[in-house]
């Protein structure tokens, strides 16, 4: 290793007078003391790599023993780092040293460099301006009388030599410039420095609608070059198209406020628990739609508009469904946002190919960059909305595309739906000085999270956003904030929680509750929190703080996805090279611990949950049953867990039954299948989560991984006339060694079902959500009451099988709103008819719920529950519920 180089930043400057080196940077053989050490600075850069050129060295002085216990606990991964300490003299100067080039210098006896590294600065920021910097509004606030309101514009630039405000005159039309870029030269107006660390500058009411661009004047870390850079603004909440500029809007601007927005009531409060959730995403939902009309199609205007997706809403809203997830509606870097500028598929060539054929693959792959269609998982700037979902390139400028968000969160509200955003702040698309790099351009080398060596993290696949940084938790903060206050928006869905400290969520659930009624027209507190709580990559195992996942959010009443559920549900693993590998309980298994794991799941995923276990027939606590080396209960509350069965990511639940069934299973057991494990979901404590279509068969011809295989592999249709099956091998990059086993499922005609079954799965569907929403004691609420009254009666005895799960909620000990006196929930998975005594019901009354007895199913209505012998019987693969 070269210990002369400063393009790698391997130490690390903590506070205005500490700095931190470890052993690793050092030559092999010399240690620490061995060094004279000195911090190099140099106002206007020009450092060579190896540490050489013109610069001033302040002299450090090597600490005794590790780093101080609070700096420590601040950064747990650098606790065996040396400290360095600077004089008082230098550490006063650090504000303006950290506006140049800076590096660690270690010399040897003989004056000789032996260390020369760049510095990673982030705790340095934090400690001289963080305090002071995080009381200020960032972006555009506006102040005044209606008309004459008069902006200020605030950024966060503390190493910047000087920022400026490029301001264009007029708004860009679109008869003069395809990109709807603004024209002619901008006025550069001069911002003036805090100290902060922030810039600002206050302009008049003219400002209003205009485009505007940061121009900074930077010394770059490690290289040292003087560039000034032109950056859109990280706080925008108004873009031009493609987001070339920022654009000056007012969100409270009566302009920006359907009246429809306005006047939609808001959905009901309810607790966690009450959740029933669809994720879905905006493209999908109407792209399709021949009942909307062809501009408004796969925009946010769908949502608002009258057809095929929008009466399903209706119909799933009237059945109990609460609230659905949106993929990510902030501005991504994916989606040209301008139609003229995308790629189209001809949806009529590849409808014409064989089912079979790698051809509409390899067509959809040729354009997935430049066409309509990406997850979304791609931030760009968190507090604006994406333009691509706008109907026109015209509504895609500034505060139009806040206008039709609202419409579609208008549209949602009038169906008594909840709006939950999809939140990504655990990275972003670029990092540096590429274009997409709003973060980096404007704050070098502070937002991300950086490894041993100064390289940007990359463990989520992109690049890794550091909200342990006070002002990347600020910034997601903010987000959630104004995402609540001014879109009126329900609940957030995190992306890869777990990269995030529990901390983080923390703060954002205090801003939120913050927020109230008569003071900023919402009612913050009930804005719910659920997120991906993940455990890996560098934060993995409390690392770098503590992390928000799975176990570690007792008391926040933050949910998280629980894959034990999931994966005892389907089987095997979404990670697993062979998709066949692993039968779960709705897909023809008969582990014992898949059933344990489901039971837990049931129950609310509570650790302290005792339960006699299918596998070993003895009592255990949840957090006892294995999963995969890990507790199988890890909650302390219910609406700490999200159970699901699938999501956008990984196969959907239709193509897991189509890989994992034999070839030759009757289409009428598929779709059992396909409901008894939505009731799994829908059935259980917890949060309720559904993905998009999973209730009407959906398919995506059998693709892992959809987030850029276009319209055509993401098809989405409440019609019922097509349900996404045998559109060919999905893309080659995440499923080509899988063609082998999927062409011929494709090629096959009976495994496409006909629109008779997905009404039939969607009808059970429904019936699943109307039994969810008639029983409380399905949502019980609380730790306390799920360990009193939920059992498990025939596991782990003579009377229970892995296929067989059956629920008791004895409603005689606890305090729910109901009427019912107990609730007894049965999934049997074996093909046959199964009747099993219950111990200790004997000579009860229970009988079929209402809602099954005059719902879709058929077969569930032969349930007969014989009283003397205590005895449930159920038909084969069915979900029943029964009420005493």
């Amino acid at each position: 290793m070269d210990s002369l180089d400063l393009l790698r930043a391997r130490a690390h400057w903590l506070t205005a007078d500490l700095l931190a080196v470890p052993a690793t940077a050092l030559p092999s053989g010399t240690a620490a003391e061995d060094l004279s050490w000195g911090l190099a600075a140099a106002p206007d850069g020009g450092l060579g790599r190896r540490g050489d050129g013109a610069a001033e060295e302040l002299p450090l002085t090597l600490a005794d023993g590790a780093l101080p216990a609070t700096v420590a606990a601040r950064w747990p991964h650098l606790a065996a780092y040396h400290p360095l300490r600077l004089t008082p003299e230098g550490a006063q100067r650090a504000g303006t040293l950290l506006t140049g080039q800076v590096a660690l210098l270690g010399r040897g006896s003989d004056g000789r460099l032996r260390v020369a590294t760049s510095l990673q600065v982030a705790g340095v920021l934090d400690d001289l301006y963080a305090r002071e910097a995080t009381r200020r509004t960032y972006g555009v606030t506006w102040v005044g009388e209606s008309g004459r309101r008069r902006p200020t514009v605030t950024v966060w630039a503390p190493t910047a030599r000087s920022v400026e405000l490029l301001l264009w005159d007029g708004r860009p039309e679109a008869d003069r410039d395809a990109a709807w870029g603004p024209h002619g030269e901008p006025l550069p107006v001069p911002m003036e420095r805090g100290a902060d660390g922030a810039w600002t500058v206050t302009g008049t009411p003219a400002w209003a609608d205009r485009c505007y661009l940061l121009e900074l004047d930077h010394v770059l870390p490690r290289t040292g070059e003087r560039r000034r850079v032109r950056s859109t603004d990280p706080w925008s909440v108004g873009l031009s198209l493609d987001s070339r500029h920022s654009v000056l809007v007012d969100l409270d601007d009566p302009r920006h406020a359907p009246r429809r927005w306005v006047e939609a009531p808001a959905p009901r409060p309810i607790r966690a628990v009450d959740q029933a959730i669809y994720e879905l995403h905006v493209r999908d939902f109407s792209r399709d739609d021949e009942q909307v009309a062809p501009q408004e199609r796969g925009s946010y205007l769908a949502f608002a508009t009258e057809g095929h997706g929008r009466r399903h809403l209706r119909a799933l809203a009237d059945a109990g469904l609460t609230s659905v997830h949106l993929l990510p509606t902030y501005d991504l870097t994916s989606v040209p946002e301008d139609p003229a500028h995308q790629a189209h598929e001809a949806v009529e060539e590849l409808a014409a190919l064989p089912p079979d054929s790698s051809e509409q693959q390899r067509r959809v792959r040729a354009h997935a960059l430049r066409d309509a269609f990406n997850w979304g998982y791609d931030p760009w700037h968190f507090l604006a909305p994406e333009g691509s979902y706008a109907s026109s390139p015209g509504q895609a400028h500034g505060g139009a595309r806040t206008a039709q968000f609202r419409t579609m969160v208008a549209g949602l509200h009038e169906l008594g739906l909840r709006v939950v955003l999809d939140q990504v702040y655990n990275h972003t698309t670029d990092s540096g000085l590429h274009r997409a790099s709003v973060l980096d351009r404007v704050v070098p080398g502070y937002y991300h999270r950086l490894d041993a060596e100064g390289h940007v993290e990359t463990s989520t696949c992109c690049q890794n956003l550091a909200t342990e940084h006070a002002m990347g938790q600020r910034l997601m903060v903010d987000g959630c904030v104004l995402w609540v206050r001014h879109y009126r928006v329900d609940g957030f869905r995190f992306d890869l929680m777990g990269h995030h400290s529990r901390a983080d969520l923390e703060a954002v659930r205090a801003a939120l509750d913050a927020l109230t009624p008569d003071e900023h027209g919402v009612d913050g507190s009930a804005v719910h929190l659920y997120g991906e709580g993940w455990d890996f990559g560098e934060v993995a195992r409390g690392s770098r703080f503590r992390q928000a996942r799975q176990g570690e959010l007792d008391g926040t009443g933050i949910g998280t996805f629980n894959d034990r559920l999931r994966d005892a549900v389907r089987g095997g693993s979404v990670h697993d090279a062979d998709p066949r590998a692993g039968l779960g309980f709705a897909t023809g298994g008969r582990d014992p611990r898949h059933t344990d794991l489901l039971q837990v799941g049931l129950a609310g995923g509570l650790r302290d949950l005792r339960l006699r276990s299918q596998e070993s027939g003895t009592q255990v606590r949840a957090e006892q049953v294995d999963y995969v080396g890990s507790a199988g209960g890890y909650a302390a509350s219910p609406e700490e867990v999200v159970n699901y069965v699938d999501a956008h990511d990984n196969e959907t639940l239709w193509d897991t039954l189509l890989l994992k069934l034999p070839p030759q299973t009757p289409m009428a057991e598929r779709v059992r299948r396909n409901t008894l494990a939505l009731a799994a979901v829908t059935l259980s404590q917890g949060i309720s989560f559904w993905h998009a279509g999973a209730e009407i068969l959906r398919s995506k011809s059998l693709d892992r991984n959809s987030y850029a295989s276009g319209d055509w592999f993401n098809h989405y249709d409440p019609a019922l006339r097509d349900n996404g099956f045998a559109r060919g091998l999905p893309p080659e990059p995440d499923n080509g060694p899988r063609w082998e086993l999927m062409a011929p499922l494709l090629a096959d005609p009976a495994l496409v079902p006909s629109r008779e079954a997905m009404a039939l799965a969607r009808g059970c569907a429904l019936d699943l959500l109307r039994l969810r929403a008639a029983h409380p004691l399905l949502r019980l609420g609380s730790a306390e009451a799920i360990l009193d009254s939920v059992t498990f009666p025939v596991s782990g005895t003579e009377h229970g099988a892995p296929d067989l799960v059956v629920m008791v909620v004895d409603g005689r000990v606890v305090d729910a709103p109901s009427q019912e006196d107990g609730l007894m929930v049965v999934l049997n998975a074996s093909t046959d008819a199964r009747t099993v005594t219950v111990p200790g019901l004997a000579g009860q009354r229970w009988a079929l719920s209402p809602v099954q007895r005059e719902g879709a199913d058929e077969q569930v209505k032969a349930t007969r529950w014989r009283l003397a012998e205590g005895q449930v019987q159920v038909p084969g693969l069915t979900a029943a519920v029964l009420v005493r």
